[in-house]
């Protein structure tokens, strides 16, 4: 019998606040997460693959200027734009990621290339275009992925000398999470890092187990937050664990994980996950996150602040 599908995605996590949430801004954000949501939607209910159904709603994440990963990346302490995705397929667990990538319009698509067409799972920098380019991926010029919103924040941050992971401190690397009919789960996450970071930084996103991770075993799993701690906490890897060595179940898990075993480290925010019963996590201990989901046969639900 086949599984029943199931989709989350995620949009970051934070301080959002309502007061500083325009009904117009508000209502922007919700139909940019719905739209990507049901392009996810449109494959699974076909029968396609998790993998694709992911890699697809990340995509129109990262067409989105509203939030940090592609068009709306934000800027380097030198004025670029270097961007971190991962995929992991959790049928063979194969995975592959990209960092610090410029001028690849959709990092998750090229993250996806590093998986299947390379004998590697992480590419960074220069090589990482050098080799978008030699699969034809599409590149995009500096100025498409400006934006004035973006553009303030790292004047901001530059004149403080400071360097933050947003201007109203949300964390809005974008992610997906999946469990396709064939019962195998997928997850992706993309992000343009932090406003004004230096030196290479380089976060949980495009790394696999702290970011990003994916097994039929256990469940899906895309992180959002502050990733200096979502990698000294290995959390994505650190979820599937307590599923397959401690028997707890995806919320139970997913719960522990972010309220507790996140907060004693001191680390902020949430993370999607999906296991193939049909359980959807959605936990997260900042003031809100970007979020949206959907169960095969149920109404999509779509949230940003706390429930």
């Amino acid at each position: 019998m086949p599984s029943k599908y199931t989709l989350a995605i995620h949009g970051g996590a934070g301080t959002i606040l309502r007061a500083e949430m325009t009904a117009e801004k508000e209502e922007a954000h919700r139909k940019a997460l719905l739209d990507a949501l049901r392009i996810g939607e449109a494959i699974l209910r076909e029968g396609g693959k998790a993998l694709d159904a992911v890699e697809a709603a990340v995509r129109s994440l990262e067409d989105c200027e509203f939030f940090n990963a592609g068009k709306g990346a934000v800027f380097t302490n030198d004025g670029q734009h270097e961007m971190d995705a991962s995929i992991m397929c959790g049928k063979t667990r194969a995975a592959g990621a990209a960092a610090m990538v410029q001028g690849v319009k959709n990092p998750i698509a090229l993250a996806r290339r590093v998986m299947e067409a390379s004998d590697h799972v992480l590419l960074c920098g220069p090589g990482a275009r050098q080799f978008a380019r030699e699969q034809g991926l599409e590149e995009a010029p500096p100025e498409y992925f400006f934006s004035e919103f973006r553009h303030q924040q790292w004047q901001v941050a530059k004149a403080r000398g400071i360097i933050q992971l947003d201007h109203s401190k949300k964390y809005s690397t974008v992610g997906a999470v999946a469990c396709d009919h064939h019962g195998h789960v997928a997850a992706a996450t993309s992000t343009g890092g932090l406003t004004n970071k230096k030196y290479g930084r380089v976060g949980d996103s495009p790394i696999i187990g702290a970011g990003t991770y994916a097994n039929d075993l256990t469940c899906a799993v895309s992180c959002t937050g502050d990733g200096e701690y979502f990698l000294r906490g290995v959390i994505a890897y650190d979820l599937s664990c307590l599923i397959e060595y401690k028997g707890m179940g995806l919320i139970e898990a997913a719960e522990f994980v972010i309220q507790q075993k996140q907060l004693a480290l001191g680390g902020e925010g949430g993370l999607i996950a999906v296991d193939t019963k049909g359980n959807i996590a959605l936990p997260f201990n900042s003031e809100g996150m970007y979020r949206a989901w959907v169960r095969e046969g149920e109404e999509a639900g779509v949230a940003i602040y706390r429930l």
